[in-house]
């Protein structure tokens, strides 16, 4: 075996070395790029050194002589021509074969049993009375039971919608489907009172469990009355259990530049009422305390004088909705005019607002949605409570 090292500026200049030094059988061993030339490694030249061996001892490939050439193109011609017959009995062979009347008559016998044992494996689970809805209405009920809302409202949602879809061969569009949502649910719910009377409700009284938000949403209430609608307000509160609800009320009152009646009892509120008899706007704060407990709203008629006054009940969207239900249940000696959200902004379930307003025929006065005072609330009312909902529910 013959070995040698080549060296050249580029590859294709030491291929062609090997080749005219050991022939065309040379095999290449190994090939690296080496530096040559320059002083202190500086100038130097990039080079290929290739490592080549030839066998002597291997024979020499016998030159293709033109008649080999010519026969192999005849054979390939005869492929040519028989290639297209093969395939054409090949895809023959392949294709399936036609089934008999018997055997279609027992695929048919077997799916009608295949059906008739899903059938009966729905009726034991009690799968079998579930309606099928159009994709979109069954896009909108998972919807609609995402933002909590009740099922029995979204089954009347449901069936107010679904006619007008057969009307039209339920060829709708999403578009149809959520204004027809929108024209239902605000049927439902604009026959209530909303927002707040700035010209000729004067006396308001909030109330509610303790961490709802009550002080600071009567803070909005009165800067909104104040630097918006230019009104002379007042403020009287009433719980007298925790020093540091009166010393908030206070601060809020110093800085809107608004008087402020601590009352310890009726006669406390009735000279207070009196006291304020010409604002134009006197909000009345009370001390949040368990509403679980009847006697609480005893003792608070001990104290406030509810004829004359407009009362809100003040809730978290963020309590349970059953909760909601009992607070307000809790009042009902005392007639609760509105009530008022808070909390909007920290949650993503918005379904209570609209069961609150239809089961318990109430309107909403106020929505907050944070505490900054005083923005960060907004009066209620049927357009503002479906927008809150559409940005969920709608398709």
């Amino acid at each position: 075996m013959r070995v040698k090292k080549i060296t050249a500026p580029t590859m294709s200049e030491a291929m062609k070395k090997v080749t005219e030094e050991l022939g065309q059988n040379a095999v290449i061993l190994n090939t690296r790029v080496i530096q040559e030339g320059g002083i202190f490694g500086f100038f130097s030249r990039k080079k290929i050194e290739l490592i080549a061996a030839l066998d002597q001892n291997q024979p020499e490939k016998k030159p293709i002589k033109t008649d080999d050439f010519q026969e192999g193109r005849k054979f390939q011609n005869q492929i040519d021509e028989l290639l297209p017959e093969m395939m054409k009995t090949y895809e023959t062979s392949i294709q399936p074969k036609e089934k008999s009347t018997t055997e279609l008559e027992n695929e048919s016998l077997l799916k009608e049993m295949k059906q008739l044992k899903s059938m009966i494996s729905k009726l034991g689970s009690g799968e079998a009375n579930e309606e099928i809805l159009h994709p979109f209405l069954d896009e909108l009920k998972s919807n609609l039971l995402n933002q909590d809302i009740l099922e029995e409202l979204i089954e009347e949602i449901i069936k107010e919608i679904k006619p007008r879809m057969a009307l039209q061969s339920n060829q709708v569009t999403t578009e149809q489907i959520n204004e027809w949502l929108s024209s239902f649910i605000l049927s439902k719910i604009n026959g209530f009172k909303y927002g707040h009377q700035h010209d000729a409700v004067r006396f308001v009284n909030v109330v509610g469990p303790t961490g709802v938000g009550k002080t600071t949403t009567l803070a909005k209430i009165a800067a909104e009355a104040v630097l918006k609608y230019r009104k002379k307000v007042a403020f009287i509160t009433t719980d007298t259990y925790r020093i540091a609800a009166i010393d908030q009320l206070k601060t809020y009152a110093n800085i809107l530049g608004v008087p402020i009646e601590v009352c310890y009892n009726l006669e406390d509120f009735k000279l207070a009422k009196e006291k304020f008899e010409q604002y134009d706007l006197v909000l009345i704060d009370t001390s949040g305390r368990n509403f679980r407990d009847e006697k609480y709203v005893t003792e608070l008629k001990k104290i406030v004088d509810f004829n004359e006054l407009e009362t809100y009940l003040v809730l978290a969207l963020t309590s349970k909705y059953k909760d909601m239900k009992k607070i307000f249940e809790q009042f009902h000696s005392i007639p609760i005019e509105k009530v008022i959200f808070s909390k909007v902004d920290e949650t993503e379930s918005y379904g209570s607002i609209l069961n609150f307003i239809i089961e318990k025929q109430v309107g909403v006065a106020y929505l907050t949605n944070g505490q900054n005072v005083p923005d960060d609330i907004v009066e209620g009312s049927p357009n503002k409570i479906y927008s809150i909902l559409a940005k969920e529910v709608q398709l």
